[in-house]
């Protein structure tokens, strides 16, 4: 089967014809039908954060269950499924505490499978590490089985894989955050794929303001579709200045989508006394933020991260497919970019310039 594998970082990443062994106990082969363009890909394409190679990238995608391994109980044959990118052992502290979507099993094992080995191989023998369990950048992937959410035959497969990652991780990363309540105050630093769905995180949460901060002014258009009540370019006015002045003194929860050293630090001080700073955008390995600690007591602020929206993606899945079937979240909208496979390192170039939207790989 043929797929975009990344032989090393900074370089494009060729199409190539893969050897793909069948599943083993517990595993399902999916047969792709659409996968997302994510800038967690891109920070391991540039080295922001390394990863083994060669790799198949690709976290954030959606297909249908063509075979199946022994043992497999919770799919079959031609379901439509949204894929997880923390595919959950179940029986690890994090899992039985109820924290799935950090799975110590799952950190451990890394790009490999479950068992400590690997699906995919080059003609010459070479093991090809599969990005998050999954690298959907592929026309096949064997992946464990918990790694598969069924999904109803009336939501479309671009739709489900955005659910497979940034709706999951924007949304959930909002809607599950502890003491968020109607009528809050929120800031969103980064408008795109991740904070476009933050955005719709806050309005479902019925906040009074919800305020899109990005260095886009087409970006920040478009995240007035999404819930923005307000915008702010942050390369035109300071944009901690400007929430205080538009809050009487900060949000009550700032959400850092983008993930960097300078976005980080304008969450955490953009929000009000009490209030939270939420991180959720991956910055790249090594990267610190400077947080006053002193204000952090006398303040009595939160800084907390989110990952993969702060709970157990399939529960998340579960509320979003509802969201998205009851017309309260757009999903497709988000779309506005579609490629074929070979097409991906155009797909990435225009991630880099900064385009409106999600880019999708379509299979065909």
């Amino acid at each position: 089967m043929k797929a975009a594998v990344l032989i090393e970082s900074k370089k494009p990443m060729p199409i190539m014809e893969l050897d793909q062994t069948e599943p083993k106990t517990g595993e399902v082969r999916v047969k792709m039908s659409a996968a997302g363009i994510c800038a967690s890909d891109h920070h391991v394409m540039t080295g922001d954060n390394p990863a083994p190679m060669p790799i198949v990238l690709g976290h954030e995608g959606a297909g249908v269950i063509d075979a199946v391994g022994p043992g497999v109980t919770t799919v079959k044959v031609g379901d439509r499924c949204v894929l997880s990118f923390v595919p959950n052992c179940g029986h690890c502290r994090s899992c039985r505490e109820g924290l799935s979507n950090i799975c110590d099993t799952n950190r451990l094992t890394g790009t490999r499978q479950y068992d400590g080995t690997f699906r995919l191989h080059t003609s010459d023998g070479t093991e090809v590490h599969q990005f998050a369990k999954l690298g959907v950048f592929a026309e096949y992937i064997v992946v464990p089985q918990q790694a598969c959410y069924p999904i109803p035959d009336d939501v479309p497969m671009e739709v489900a894989a955005l659910i497979g990652c940034s709706v999951t991780t924007g949304v959930g990363g909002v809607i599950n955050q502890p003491g968020m309540r109607a009528g809050m105050t929120v800031a969103v630093i980064g408008a795109g794929g991740v904070g476009l769905n933050a955005l719709q995180g806050a309005r479902l949460m019925n906040a009074s303001k919800v305020i899109a901060v990005d260095i886009f002014d087409s970006k920040l258009e478009f995240a007035y579709k999404f819930g923005a009540t307000h915008v702010i370019n942050s390369k035109e006015q300071d944009p901690i200045g400007a929430i205080q002045e538009m809050t009487d003194g900060g949000v009550d929860f700032a959400f850092d989508t983008f993930g960097h050293k300078i976005t980080t630090e304008q969450a955490y001080k953009a929000t009000r006394k009490g209030g939270t700073a939420v991180v959720v955008g991956l910055a790249p390995d090594g990267m610190n933020a400077e947080i006053p600690l002193v204000e952090l007591v006398r303040n009595q602020k939160t800084l907390v991260g989110s990952y993969y929206g702060s709970s157990s993606p399939h529960e998340t899945f579960a509320k979003l497919l509802e969201f998205y079937r009851q017309g309260r979240i757009d999903v497709g909208g988000m779309v506005t970019r579609k490629y074929k496979l070979d097409e991906i390192n155009e797909a990435y170039e225009a991630l880099e310039r900064g385009e409106d939207g999600r880019g999708v790989i379509v299979f065909d």
